[in-house]
């Protein structure tokens, strides 16, 4: 009986500590730096093989542009009450045009957005297949991403625009999808300050860690984190010398690498690493539908964790279960908190 007491009293204790937290993600300010993506999704019902190809001929019936890449994450963070700057680019363009109106209608700060008419919005569209009576599926995607490097006059603007905000926000998001965003010069205009106001800084990038030295933390997945180190990760020793690799060649405070199917691992300076297996969700289906964005959803709630207070094993533990919560929905999405919060009362 005693034993019992004492783990609901634990348990308790425990869920108003994620409780507390969760309330303080309300209003943080977040400057998001990134690759601005616009996500199209056209849907139809499959209706016969073209006589022309064979390929299937769809009948149109939505299509609907929802923020991708940076303002992804973006999404993620305001939907758990943050406040959001964006500092990136869009083309002078429809998808651009749209991309906007959807942030708008989230009530984020478009400011730092520059509209450069040198280039297109980087657009990533997905043409899906699906009735009432099938299942949703898709068929092909379709990108138009120009990859070079933001040019001026927009990378100025942006210098100056990230200057300026950094010292009245909370934290630092920098999201890379290596669509020319990410350069060097925005890096040594964004991290030496951040650093120097000591800023939570957390980075999610496609390539190349160790371009962001010092920062709070990083969010790579497996593969991007092979990548980085030229390791192969094959069992807990080579997963611990990946992330010992990490830390050192970033000077980072932390990394914590998702692993799909096989959860998450934290890694920071001066402690045992923590291993943890997805989070299991016993009132949500069990089948993971799409896990698209995940890795996006990850890197907000570790931000807004840590901005809240939250030690690393913490900000991973509730990062855990946001990631499990997003991967059972299809397409890109965010959790509310308190569907974060009812995630813990399994």
């Amino acid at each position: 009986m005693a034993s019992s007491m004492g783990f609901r009293i634990a348990r308790e204790r425990i869920r108003e500590r994620i409780a507390e937290l969760i309330a303080s993600f309300a209003g943080k300010r977040i400057l998001v730096i990134g690759d601005m993506v616009a996500d199209e999704y056209l849907i139809g019902d499959p209706r016969r093989i073209s006589r022309e190809a064979p390929v299937l001929i769809l009948d149109l019936h939505e299509e609907r542009t929802v923020p991708g890449g940076a303002t992804n994450v973006a999404v993620n963070a305001r939907t758990l009450g943050a406040e959001i700057l964006l500092a990136g680019v869009v083309g002078n363009d429809l998808p651009g045009q749209r991309l906007r109106k959807a942030l708008d209608n989230l009530g984020m700060d478009q400011e730092g957005l520059i509209t450069d008419i040198s280039r297109p919005t980087s657009t990533k569209t997905r043409i899906i297949a699906g009735s009432s009576q099938v299942v949703h599926q898709q068929i092909v995607r379709v990108d138009r991403v120009d990859t070079s490097e933001v040019g001026e006059p927009s990378r100025g603007q942006i210098v100056e625009y990230i200057q300026r905000v950094l010292p009245t926000v909370d934290a630092v998001m920098i999201s890379d999808y290596e669509n020319g965003m990410i350069s060097p010069t925005i890096l040594a205009c964004c991290l030496p300050l951040a650093r120097q106001l000591k800023k939570v800084i957390v980075v999610d990038s496609h390539e190349k860690l160790f371009r962001f030295q010092g920062v709070t933390a990083l969010t790579p997945n497996q593969p991007e984190a092979e990548r980085t180190t030229d390791m192969v990760i094959t069992d807990e020793e080579s997963l611990n010398e990946t992330g010992r690799r990490l830390l050192e060649g970033s000077n980072a405070q932390s990394v914590l690498i998702t692993r799909g199917s096989e959860g998450m691992s934290l890694f920071v300076a001066g402690e045992e690493p923590l291993h943890l297996p997805v989070h299991v969700l016993n009132h949500h289906a069990s089948k993971v539908a799409d896990t698209n964005g995940a890795g996006d959803t990850v890197a907000a709630t570790f931000t807004l964790a840590l901005t809240a207070g939250a030690s690393f094993r913490e900000a991973a533990y509730l990062s855990n279960a946001a990631a499990a919560l997003v991967v059972r929905q299809l397409g890109c999405a965010s959790n509310t908190p308190q569907e974060l919060l009812e995630a813990f009362d399994e």
